[in-house]
């Protein structure tokens, strides 16, 4: 199991959620899990999110350690 740290739009497409715990190996398995939980607009938000675990940001093959916390980053405006 990992924990995933949701920040802004992907938190706001899992109906506030800050912080869930999903059983996920790899990204591609953490994406099917949350689209699956979610819906349609968490996968559009995670498509576009950068997922970082300890400061490193993961490619979209990456295998995630349990025990891990994911930071789901989708972009920010600002200014």
């Amino acid at each position: 199991m990992i924990e995933v740290r949701l920040f802004a739009a992907a938190r706001d497409a899992a109906g506030g959620d800050a912080t869930v715990t999903v059983d996920a190996a790899d990204v591609p398995t953490l994406r099917t899990a949350l689209g699956s939980r979610y819906g349609d607009r968490m996968a559009q938000v995670l498509a576009l999110s950068s997922l970082v675990v300890d400061g490193v940001r993961l490619d979209t093959t990456a295998t995630i350690e349990p025990g891990s916390t994911v930071d789901v980053l989708p972009p920010f405006a600002g200014g």
